[in-house]
């Protein structure tokens, strides 16, 4: 067993695709996937950071292109579930739930954890 435990996935299986847990940092300086997150009350969450200001659904715009980009699926497959005001956010990813899983291990496989 490995001395520190592995984060938890941030992220939830459905038959229709996942919905993942996120952290948004408006004004990030870019466009990324900063890897996982564990906070304060142990949920885990995905680290992602737009360059859009947080004014009229700006960042919330930027924070769903990135994800489509990311996971190679149409911008209409990524929705906002909750948190639209909020840094905390759920997204639901419209797809194949094991492939969205695979990628999103992969995109934050090189990532460090915080």
């Amino acid at each position: 067993m490995v001395a520190k435990e592995a984060h938890k996935e941030p992220w939830r299986y459905s038959a229709t695709g996942i919905s993942i847990a996120l952290r948004v940092t408006p004004r990030g300086g870019r466009d990324d996937i900063d890897g996982i997150e564990q906070l304060s009350d142990g949920r885990t969450v995905l680290k992602v950071r737009v360059r859009a200001i947080a004014d009229g659904g700006e960042a919330n715009k930027a924070v769903l292109a990135l994800l489509a980009k990311s996971l190679g699926v149409p911008k209409a497959s990524v929705k906002l579930l909750s948190g639209a005001t909020s840094r905390l956010k759920q997204i639901a990813v419209d797809g194949d739930p094991a492939r969205l899983g695979e990628t999103l291990r992969q995109l934050v496989s090189a990532k460090p954890n915080d």
